[in-house]
């Protein structure tokens, strides 16, 4: 969301970011541990109350904005807006979406990043252990110790998106999920990307070490399948796996990793020291156990042209599949013939990753998604509104 709200700005559109503070502070109490400039053309509104906790707990139980719902109705009545584009809204409630600011109608879009318009987990991830194939959602909101929404039972979250002209995911995968869990409105796709910054292959930093290496990138949660990897690497004698990132699951699966010398933990990352860990990896492996919406770690590693190898299910599939750039693997045999494969071949490397960093440039690059973005909106305004309002320029 930085990155589009700061490529639309770039472009001479005024752009404002609405986000709760509230809600993000309700897990992550601590400042974020990566920051992001403001853009100049970007305003952004930080959403407190003096509630705090409170605030967002009552949202997630009633899907209304609730304590926030006097600050939102100020800052979307200030001005028309010729564009309204709702993401990731699940502790502002689905109520958010009925928003009108002063003047024409606006078009509004939304971008399922997760899959909470289906799953009150967000990552339908069944009870905490498998995916879920068949939802139980009473009985996994529970064990994820979260309290039921009973307005999930209402029909408060179909009359909200009725309000929202259209819905977008960033894979196929994803939007055929929705689909099959029940969720009515078409969902066309829009990929997300990341900026390309051409120095960072061509002058990516030094090695972070000699030994040849995988390297892995992400959250250290279970869904994200990294145990997995370390149970691998039990048979990988002539690579290292470096893991760059923290998360609530880091605690053991250090301890689960203690015993093998080939495994080191970076913690945290930030993303400027990113791209020399992609580009001298052998391959970049994402072994996620759910379904993801998109895989950015994928394109990350595709922008330095670094192969990546994934595990074969959802949306890594599909980007993979895509762009030849990588291995998909389902077995644990099946991943560790890919490791072989990649690392023993440096022309196997390289032709993977020269792929994936093709593709990338066409599909999932600032300059392509910004082409999708703008024809989409033309799209959906010429059906929604008969015509494209803002046609003669940049501004709104």
């Amino acid at each position: 969301m930085h990155r589009l709200a700061s490529a639309l700005a770039d472009e001479g559109h005024d752009v404002e970011v609405v986000h709760c503070l509230d809600a993000y502070r309700l897990l992550h109490p601590a400042p974020p541990e990566q920051d992001v400039s403001p853009h100049p053309r970007v305003r952004v509104h930080s959403l407190r109350s003096r509630w705090g906790r409170l605030s967002p707990l009552a949202t997630h139980q009633t899907g209304r904005p609730a304590f926030k719902a006097a600050a939102l109705r100020r800052i979307v009545g200030r001005r028309p807006f010729d564009v309204m584009h709702f993401h990731n809204i699940s502790l502002l409630g689905p109520r958010v979406l009925a928003l009108q600011p002063p003047g024409p109608p606006p078009l509004k879009l939304y971008t399922a990043h997760e899959h909470w318009l289906v799953c009150p987990t967000h990552v339908l991830w069944k009870f905490g252990r498998e995916l879920c194939a068949e939802p139980e959602c009473l009985r996994c909101t529970l064990r994820a110790k979260r309290p039921p929404q009973l307005w999930r039972h209402t029909r408060q979250l179909d009359d909200a998106c009725r309000h929202v002209h259209q819905f977008l995911a960033p894979s196929e995968s994803s939007a055929r999920l929705h689909a099959e869990r029940g969720f009515s409105p078409p969902m066309e796709r829009l990929p997300c990307f990341i900026d390309r910054a051409d120095a960072d292959w061509q002058c990516p930093g030094p090695r972070p070490q000699e030994r040849p290496y995988f390297v892995f990138v992400g959250r250290l949660e279970a869904i994200k399948g990294l145990q997995t990897l370390i149970r691998a690497w039990e048979r990988v004698s002539d690579y290292d796996l470096l893991v760059a990132g923290s998360g609530d699951y880091e605690a053991a699966l250090r301890a689960q990793a203690a015993g093998n010398p080939r495994i080191r933990f970076l913690g945290f990352v930030p993303q400027a020291a990113l791209g020399a860990l992609y580009f001298h990896a052998a391959a970049c492996v994402v072994p996620s156990l759910t379904y993801e919406t998109f895989g950015i770690i994928v394109i990350e590693a595709f922008m330095r042209k670094t192969p990546v190898i994934a595990h074969d299910l959802g949306a890594l599939t599909e980007i993979v599949q895509e762009s030849g750039g990588g291995l998909l693997y389902r077995t644990q045999a099946e991943l560790l013939r890919a490791i072989a494969e990649v690392g023993a071949s440096p022309i196997r490397r390289s032709q993977l990753g020269e792929r994936g960093y093709a593709a990338f440039l066409e599909r999932w690059s600032r300059e392509a998604h910004l082409r999708q973005y703008h024809a989409l909106l033309r799209r959906t305004a010429e059906r929604v509104l008969g015509g494209v309002p803002w046609a003669s320029g940049p501004g709104g």
